[in-house]
């Protein structure tokens, strides 16, 4: 399977199931655009009228060679490697903890409804969150880097037990062999000195919420009494930012229907002088009034265009900063089993509600029907792993002809049973945000090469 797109003046062929990119001249597109249903004498004549017929011959010579070297119209190898794919053995290797059901923002679009997950507010304890430890050790196998994100509602308002189940993981890397790597995701409310200082020492990646520019930010992430709070986060996140030496960290925000010019809120936020940014869809049902709708997909995509080439351009002025959706490993990345099937929710990562309840991600968080087991019994309903085991992109009719079917890994099992009630299913509008993500990520990659 080949994909080929022009963007930003590039001439992209994709060989999708090798990972190959090339970027070509104008000859060479188009000969590829015909390679498999013609011979070189038809080709010539359908292209006589464009280009020479001594440079097409040399093109299709050399397009022949690339697919005799397994870098061009190459064949599937996964499809058959995936048919014993349910029956490989997992571990659990990342766990989603749920420190607190609660939040001082009342954000417009929260999935988890202010924090309470469709349940009630709850702050998890101690003795909860060290269960969950255990667990994830008992569980985790023969691996050694374990992954543990403190997650809400807002963490800091239990920022006690935080602080404590570090200090308890900490505790346990010698004895079993392990090496704890915790992530905090923050709203910033009671970010201090010294939350920043603890964070600096012991958490390996922190997740900033802002949405961009003071107008969107302030009308989507409120206070409960409606005051914003751009006012209030941005000084310390930038503070935070610089003390990690802009790294190990990211701004995240969300753009909705509401702020379509997106990419003036990620450029807002490098021009504050954050280097590590993330600005992602909402994900929200069409009642919404802020929900993104399939009309304004074209919008959607000349922004991503827009500011893949303004990134190039900033790069070379050397004010260069880091998108997430457009980072992408063309040399190596992920191995084929995380290709396959994603994130691993359901089997090697899981959500941990305050009251130590399972369930397969922080987005299912709520729904009954996903509940896996707790901390106590461990997981009871092994058949639902066994569905997420199976959900990969061979399961998933659409994906089988998608060409980014190897960088999305079939996209989000919650997205996709939100909107089509099955974990195999797709969720449309976000498959075409992330094609369009692959590709601008691509050229950006080509393009970077030649600065």
């Amino acid at each position: 399977m080949v994909h080929q797109y022009r963007n930003n003046g590039y001439n992209i062929v994709l060989d999708v199931n090798s990972g190959a990119v090339h970027v070509v001249d104008d000859v060479a597109y188009e000969v590829i655009a015909l390679y498999q249903e013609h011979t070189r004498e038809e080709i010539q004549k359908l292209l006589s009228h464009k280009f020479d017929a001594a440079e097409i011959a040399e093109t299709y010579e050399e397009i022949k060679s690339l697919k005799n070297e397994h870098s061009l119209f190459t064949e599937d190898a996964y499809e058959n490697y995936i048919m014993d794919f349910a029956k490989r053995p997992t571990v659990v290797k990342a766990l989603c903890l749920h420190i607190a059901h609660d939040c001082n923002l009342s954000c417009r679009y929260c999935f988890a409804k202010e924090g309470e997950y469709q349940g009630h507010r709850a702050m998890m304890s101690f003795e909860v969150g060290k269960k969950a430890l255990d667990f994830l050790i008992a569980n985790s196998g023969a691996r050694r880097n374990l992954e543990v994100d403190f997650f809400g509602g807002e963490p800091l308002m239990n920022w006690h037990t935080v602080k404590k189940l570090v200090e308890y993981g900490r505790s346990q890397e010698e004895r079993y062999q392990k090496k704890f790597r915790f992530t905090l995701t923050t709203n910033g409310v009671l970010l201090d000195d010294e939350v920043a200082e603890f964070c600096n020492r012991e958490m390996s990646n922190v997740v900033l919420s802002i949405d961009g520019r003071k107008e969107v930010h302030d009308r989507m992430r409120p206070f409960k009494k409606g005051r914003g709070s751009y006012d209030l986060i941005v000084p310390k996140f930038l503070e935070f930012a610089k003390s990690r030496g802009q790294q190990k960290y990211y701004v995240r925000g969300t753009y909705t229907h509401e702020n379509l010019d997106f990419s003036e809120d990620v450029l807002h936020l490098a021009d504050l002088g954050f280097q590590q940014i993330s600005v992602e869809p909402v994900v929200a049902g069409p009642k919404e009034p802020y929900a993104i709708g399939k009309e304004d997909l074209p919008k959607l995509f000349s922004e991503y265009d827009r500011l893949a080439a303004e990134m190039i351009r900033r790069h070379k002025d050397g004010k260069g900063f880091q998108f997430f959706h457009f980072m992408i490993d063309l040399e190596g990345g992920p191995c084929v089993a995380k290709r396959l099937s994603g994130c691993g929710s359901g089997t090697e990562y899981l959500a941990v509600t305050p009251w130590g309840d399972f369930y397969p991600c922080h987005q299912f968080v709520g729904n009954e029907k996903f509940l896996l087991g707790n901390v106590e019994k461990g997981i009871v309903n092994t058949e639902l792993c066994n569905q997420f085991k199976s959900c990969n992109v061979y399961a998933k009719e659409k994906c089988r002809t998608c060409f980014a079917r190897f960088y999305c890994s079939g996209g989000c099992a919650a997205n996709a049973y939100n909107f089509t009630e099955d974990i195999c299913g797709v969720y449309e509008i976000g498959c075409e945000l992330q094609k369009k993500r692959v590709e601008c990520a691509i050229m950006l990659k080509a393009a970077m090469q030649q600065v």
